[in-house]
């Protein structure tokens, strides 16, 4: 039997090295495109970061070695052009452009997935590029090595652009991710991005999320992005990683079956259309096994494994079914660990498939033996059966192992009753007594059993506090570094003394830091008559990853006096808070800090990945002072110093002189005359804050504001505010908004610079904007209608500003 196969990548490569496995006499002729045949394409990236250092460990066969071993006739830059059903043949184009026939008996199609490059004005410039093979690797290596690349942008952030992300940070470049969904990895649900979200501002990453690319532009300093709202950033490199699509023209051309979702159309044998043409890999689409419908599966494992089902179907008939794939996959960002196999919540909603899913945030191993490093595990299943849908982990250690132990419960149809009964080997430096997989069937078993209910970050969100009540049972410490707006704070070893303090006639949500602490206070409110109580799955550490902004990135805290000179040595205290979950790395600090003497420093290491926010937060709270943090390998240091109690700071004529207004107004005119002033006084040098609150926050709207979820009052305080400072309109002689259109008409006609144009170049004049929260939650202002540039802040904040100011104005 004479067997041609058309791409010599992955699947093509496993499908004639397993036929000459099984048969010494097939005629086999493997056919490349390219240089290469079976490389290792997922190594590409760390191979551009110098992760992996020579270039040759990144072939796993030369087509020599491969053709002397398999007997194969392998022939590469040779391309099939066309394919001839009829007489069973395919056209081929050499390098020199000359043509040839070659015949077959049957024939493989393993053309893989090219990248997506869309119609962009100036995409094609100098230092833009997309990775696929060898030859795209080789382009931006030299590129790199050729030129000065300090600033990197990557557009599109999936897995690929994650690691290419990491990678060129290795390199020393600042890197900039470019992404048009409201989050990164697109397989897992948002509140688990928002803790890739976390750690990647931890590492200076700007994220620029909900942002479209609309071309490039070249430079003499680079290039630059234009988003679609008229957003510049600059960069040396652009790597493209927007997506893929299935090469099929040549299925196309051939006249082969086309499926729904754009790959060639397979039966359970991997067969096309045509009884001797079959295909694999990321060209075909296959039916999901949860779902029933055809989907694309770009991924290198289940290419491998249907190249060895189509060999054996190609040698003793169509015998041997491929059962789908799942999706299971895993990819390293920085520090982190992220694995999805299965559907998540947003897909499953997609499809109109019932499911609840949970939310645990257990250790990589028992707490008390060094390093524990957290990890977060979300799972999806069947209200009534259990069956699980898919699992999602985000992590630092352990998360391969767990990912795979529920792939493999799924693939076999099994259900949240499995997990538990998954026998673990055990031992401290590598589990826990309750592995997280079981600890993940534990908790949804009492959901199914109805032993709780859950809640949802959402839920607690878009509360209506009129018909709800916030219950916070963490310690007194945890909540006083932040909380659920609204929430309640009554510990859960105080709650049974405080019962007659928890409504009865409003929907409960308890919450605590992870989970486990709320259902403990779930089960004594159960049975002592409440009935409308859920816990918050996944406590406020969810919420909080779910509910912060992404913010673009600040320098790291430099351990410098105030006048710029080095910092004298202290005394240094190291304390070591691996494998403690929140609130225990914060209470050990206090401890150790209370024990201090001014001027002494304190060095935490933990592997609660919240202990960064927090540890900022207690500083500036407390008044001691923040030196430095960084964080690797799933570990944070965190150096703070005791500083002496100080007495209000009074300043005088002799200090610098800030300038602090509080914008509560969004008449059109005072809202010029604030950019006017502090204009002119940003302009000597002065630093200046512009505190906005209540209706103020109507002067910092975007005029392009992205969709947002709103409660009933955000939607009504929506409808009746100003959408943008555009609508404002003037405190006297409004005019039914004439006399604002008749002022801004002036303005134009006498060269008078509009408020946008003012509020601009406070902004360019170094000018800091702070959006009140309090007023924010209040009037329903969410944080993507505001400018990027905004931060957001409350009285303290504020406060701080207002004491190293001698002017201080209320507008």
């Amino acid at each position: 039997m004479k067997i041609v196969i058309i791409g010599g990548v992955a699947g093509g490569a496993t499908t004639a090295a397993r036929i000459r496995r099984v048969d010494e006499t097939a005629q086999i002729v493997l056919l490349e495109r390219g240089k290469y045949i079976s490389y290792a394409n997922c190594g590409l990236p760390y191979y551009i970061g110098n992760t992996i250092k020579e270039r040759e460990k990144l072939f796993v066969q030369t087509p020599e070695a491969f053709s002397k071993r398999f007997m194969v006739d392998v022939r590469t830059e040779n391309e099939v052009v066309a394919i001839d059903k009829e007489q069973k043949q395919v056209i081929i184009k050499r390098k020199d452009g000359s043509q040839y026939n070659e015949t077959y008996d049957r024939l493989v199609i393993s053309t893989g997935a090219a990248p997506v490059r869309p119609p962009l004005q100036g995409i094609d410039s100098e230092g833009i590029f997309t990775l696929r093979n060898v030859n795209d690797t080789d382009k931006i290596k030299a590129f790199i090595d050729s030129h000065d690349v300090k600033r990197a942008v990557v557009v599109g952030a999936g897995f690929i652009g994650l690691e290419m992300a990491e990678n060129l940070h290795a390199l020393g470049a600042s890197v900039s991710i470019v992404e048009m969904a409201n989050q990164v990895m697109a397989p897992i649900d948002f509140s688990m991005a928002a803790l890739v979200h976390q750690h990647l501002m931890e590492k200076k990453v700007n994220l620029y999320l909900e942002k479209a690319v609309a071309s490039f532009r070249k430079t003499a300093k680079g290039l630059e992005v234009v988003f679609a709202d008229g957003q510049i950033i600059e960069a040396d490199v652009v790597i493209l990683s927007i997506g893929v699509r299935p090469e099929t023209s040549l299925a196309q051309a051939a006249g082969l079956t086309i499926g729904k979702a754009g790959g060639i159309y397979v039966n359970e044998f991997l067969q096309t259309s045509d009884e001797h043409i079959y295909a694999i890999g990321d060209v075909i689409e296959f039916p999901h096994p949860i779902t029933g419908k055809p989907w694309l599966n770009y991924l290198a494992g289940p290419a491998n494994r249907q190249g060895r089902i189509v060999a054996e179907n190609l040698l003793y008939g169509n015998q041997k079914a491929y059962e789908g794939s799942i999706g299971t996959s895993i990819a390293k960002v920085f520090d982190m660990t992220v694995a999805s196999t299965g559907l998540p919540a947003k897909k499953l909603k997609q499809e109109g498939i019932a499911f609840i899913s949970s939310t645990t945030h257990p250790s990589s191993h028992a707490g008390y033996y060094p390093n524990a490093l957290p990890m977060s595990i979300k799972i999806t299943f069947d209200p009534q059966t259990g069956r699980l849908y898919g699992a999602q982990i985000v992590g630092y250690d352990g998360v391969d192992k767990r990912i795979d132990e529920m792939a493999l419960v799924i693939k076999k149809n099994g259900t949240i009753y499995d997990l538990t009964e998954v026998e673990q080997a055990y031992a401290p430096p590598f589990s826990s007594a309750k592995d997280p997989v079981a600890l993940a069937g534990y908790v949804a078993e009492n959901i199914l059993k109805d032993r709780v209910k859950p809640a949802y970050w959402r839920d607690v969100q878009d509360a209506d506090p009129n018909t709800s009540f916030l219950l916070d049972v963490r310690t007194v410490d945890e909540a006083s570094l932040g909380s659920i707006p609204g929430a309640v704070n009554i510990p859960l070893d105080e709650l049974r003394e405080h019962l007659s303090e928890v409504p009865t006639d409003k929907t409960v949500y308890i919450f605590c830091a992870v989970g486990l602490r709320g259902y403990l206070a779930y089960r004594i409110l159960a049975q002592h008559g409440f009935t409308n109580i859920r816990n918050v799955s996944g406590g406020y550490k969810t919420y909080l990853a779910a509910t912060s902004p992404v913010t673009l990135q600040k320098q790291t805290i430099k351990e410098v006096n105030d006048d710029g000179s080095a910092r004298a040595a202290f005394k240094v205290v190291q304390v070591d808070a691996c494998g403690l979950q929140c609130p225990g790395p914060i209470l050990k600090m206090k401890k150790v800090v209370d024990k201090l003497t001014p001027g002494e420093q304190v060095e935490i290491i933990a592997t609660d990945p919240g202990f960064l926010r927090d540890a900022a937060a207690w500083c500036n709270s407390t008044g001691n002072r923040l030196v430095s943090q960084e964080s690797s390998g799933g570990k944070s240091v965190t150096v703070i110093q005791k500083e002496e109690a100080k007495a209000c700071k009074l300043v005088s004529s002799q200090d610098s002189k800030g300038k602090t207004f509080i914008m509560f107004s969004d008449d059109l005119d005072k809202a010029l005359a604030t950019f006017v002033l502090a204009n002119g006084a940003a302009a000597t040098g002065q630093k200046v804050t512009i505190f906005f609150t209540f209706w103020g926050l109507n002067v910092i709207k975007k005029l392009h504001k992205p969709q947002v979820e709103k409660d009933i009052f955000g939607k009504m305080f929506g409808m009746m505010l100003p959408g943008s400072s555009m609508s404002l309109k003037l405190s006297k002689m409004s005019m039914g908004g004439i006399g604002g259109r008749m002022m801004r008409y002036i303005m134009h006609r006498k060269g008078i610079d509009s408020l946008e144009s003012l509020r601009d170049q406070a902004l360019e004049n170094g000018v800091e904007f702070i959006a009140c929260q309090m007023s924010m939650d209040v009037m329903g202002v969410k944080r993507e209608e505001l400018l990027d540039e905004v931060t957001v802040g409350g009285v303290a904040t504020y406060m701080e500003r207002a004491d190293n100011a001698n002017i201080n104005l209320f507008i």
